[in-house]
């Protein structure tokens, strides 16, 4: 399958309950006077057919972003696959037609503006269904590609087994890795605590086109 004929939602998971950054939403933090959330969507709409956001509680809090707010339906903040699992429902009703998802964290600023085609790249070479990212030493299982046809699969880790860890599920149907480097800045850096944002804020300094 060319991976230029694999239209892809994209997910932003915000769902999270920002413990270390003492609650509230990661994603409207500012960097560089920007949001997170602003630099992720200038980032990822351009190489997805649409973007929709999972995130709980009033979904009023990011009605500027014009975007739907999908929120998990699995109880208890079941983590990432719980959002995961949220988008693909999602697809499933209203875009039936588009057959993936590519999930990136809300925390993420400097996400690569090339993420979806080199996953797909990734899952095709390697003859899966799910790829996700890796940069130095470390892979990313939240920036990942989904295939909606696993949806079921999945529902039934999160409802009947209490799965909630990302990589023993994508390791039951094969993962591809897409690479890149971390260096001068990983671009899967994410902000979890306020010193975190402040390293955000030094990194856009040194490298503003990162």
């Amino acid at each position: 399958m060319k991976t230029e004929s694999s239209p892809t939602l994209g997910l932003v998971l915000a769902g999270g309950l920002a413990r270390r950054m003492g609650g509230g939403d990661k994603a409207l933090l500012t960097i560089g006077g920007v949001t997170i959330l602003d630099r992720v969507l200038a980032r990822l709409k351009p190489q997805c057919a649409d973007i929709i956001l999972n995130a709980n509680g009033d979904p009023a809090r990011f009605a500027r972003f014009g975007l739907p707010v999908v929120a998990d339906d699995i109880p208890d903040f079941a983590g990432p696959l719980a959002g995961i699992l949220a988008g693909l429902d999602w697809v499933a009703k209203h875009a039936p037609e588009i057959e993936w998802i590519a999930s990136v964290p809300g925390d993420c600023p400097f996400v690569p503006r090339d993420l979806v085609p080199r996953l797909h790249a990734a899952r095709v070479e390697a003859g899966t269904l799910l790829a996700c990212a890796k940069s130095g030493d470390w892979r990313h299982p939240v920036a990942g590609l989904w295939p909606v046809s696993l949806r079921a699969d999945l529902r039934h880790a999160l409802m009947h087994e209490g799965l909630h860890k990302i990589e023993i599920w994508t390791a039951r149907h094969g993962i591809a890795l897409a690479e890149w480097p971390d260096k001068p800045v990983d671009p899967f850096f994410n902000v979890n605590r306020p010193e975190d944002l402040a390293e955000a804020e030094r990194l856009l300094a040194q490298h503003p086109n990162c």
